[in-house]
């Protein structure tokens, strides 16, 4: 292929911001205010606290790009700074966690197509059209990266004002009688509870580094990469105020706790009739366009370990549109396995618990990336009048990881290492043909 071709191929700035943008808003704009209802006011501390610990994670990602500039994104960081052994395990973490969380957007997605298409809710049907989503989505990533970038700029701008204009409205019916603690959780005191809200709120920020690890096919990775990260999360913090205040302040909060739509019950609320089914196919397309964003990065994860033969070369294959094919097939078989184990009758435990558990072995791999940035930076031995901002975001960000990870629960915590251990067997054998 020719330097041109190559060149043609790469993205640019605005397809990268919106990559950004979409892997962050997903399921946790549109069932957040479900989440978080329970927790009344303490939960808006939690989102404040989140906040805080996304954008130093984006200043810090957004600095190690700039020194790797390289597909794979965290394995790339982590091979730098610590090697091949530390790169595999990052990166094969990275991967894992990349299709096990689409879960959560496909089964969301899947709540608010249900109500429009008007079938029953049955186990059954819903991982139907759960396969059926995830499949579509996989097919348009089949068709490049360019191709996948320019379908997500356009579902980013169908979905940024409808996002933005009912929380805002919804602030005129604001009451702040709806922000109760639920009988449940009021005992457990203020720590508990804020770690457990910023856990979940800190899932809506999980994607701020999805750019990096297609860096390899961006155009002036090293300049445009750090700027969509940084801008991108910021833009998505201010949305999640705006969303979390409008829409908890308008439905009360134990009716809310158990809302599988909360943003097509919020539309119901304000607009009356049936106008919250035109918000219920917006929220599909918010969700669509997610889940879009993390299937591109999938296969962009495992390409890149590929192509630092830190997995079979078959995961560097690529076909016509320059799709890395294995990957992001292998990723779409994972995500349907999991919706047919994971399949219940509610949707919103079923949710819930895969939400605490990928945002937990994301932790793990922001973690290692934040030893890799210290180790890189030291490395550098610039004056200290230099590294002095460096070393504060990128202490905050890890000082912010290492507590998430502290206050997660033990199985949570024990199930997101599996993601980790399950990569030893390929690691082995990676290690035996090596040697041969």
């Amino acid at each position: 292929m020719s330097s041109n071709s190559l060149s043609n191929n790469k993205i640019g700035f605005w397809t990268v911001f919106t990559i950004v943008v979409s892997a962050q808003i997903g399921s946790a704009v549109l069932m957040q205010p479900a989440y978080l209802a329970k927790y009344g006011l303490l939960s808006l501390a939690g989102l404040a606290i989140a906040t805080i610990g996304a954008i130093t994670l984006a200043l810090m990602f957004s600095k190690l790009c700039t020194w790797v500039p390289k597909t794979g994104g965290p394995h790339a960081f982590a091979q730098e700074a610590f090697g091949n052994s530390a790169a595999f395990f990052t990166g094969w973490t990275y991967w894992i966690v990349s299709w096990v969380s689409s879960t959560t957007v496909v089964l969301s997605a899947v709540g608010y197509i249900m109500p429009i298409i008007g079938i029953n809710s049955s186990p059954f049907i819903k991982v139907l059209l759960g396969i059926a989503l995830i499949s579509g989505i996989t097919a348009i990533n089949f068709r490049g990266l360019k191709f996948a970038g320019r379908a997500e700029i356009i579902l980013w701008i169908l979905k940024a004002i409808p996002l933005l204009i009912v929380p805002i409205i919804g602030l005129y019916f604001f009451n702040i009688n709806n922000f109760s603690v639920a009988p449940e959780v009021a005992s457990l005191g203020t720590p508990t509870i804020l770690s457990s809200t910023t856990l979940l709120l800190l899932w809506g920020f999980v994607g701020l580094e999805t750019a990096t690890a297609a860096a390899g096919s961006v155009e002036n990775a090293s300049k445009t990469v750090p700027r969509a990260v940084i801008f991108g999360t910021i833009f998505v913090a201010l949305l999640y105020v705006i969303n979390s205040i409008g829409i908890m302040g308008i439905i009360p909060g134990a009716q809310l706790a158990n809302s599988v739509a909360p943003y097509a019950d919020a539309a119901q609320f304000i607009f009356g009739g049936n106008l919250y089914l035109i918000i219920s196919f917006i929220s599909f397309i918010v969700l669509f366009g997610t889940l879009n964003a993390w299937v591109l990065t999938s296969g962009q994860i495992a390409l890149g370990l590929a192509q630092d033969n830190l997995m079979p070369a078959i995961f560097a294959k690529k076909n016509k549109f320059d799709a890395p094919v294995w990957g992001l097939t292998l990723s779409c078989l994972g995500t349907i396995a999991l919706l047919i184990l994971t399949a219940s009758e509610s949707l919103a435990d079923q949710v819930v618990s895969i939400v605490k558990i990928s945002t937990t072995a994301f932790l793990l791999v922001y973690a290692i990336c934040c030893l890799a940035f210290f180790k890189l930076l030291f490395n550098k031995k610039e004056d200290f009048s230099k590294i002095i901002y460096p070393l504060l975001y990128g202490s905050l960000a890890l000082i912010f990881c290492s507590w998430m990870i502290y206050k997660a629960e033990l199985n949570e915590l024990l199930i997101a290492s599996l993601f980790t251990l399950s990569g030893v067997p390929f690691y082995l054998y990676y290690k035996i043909k090596k040697n041969k």
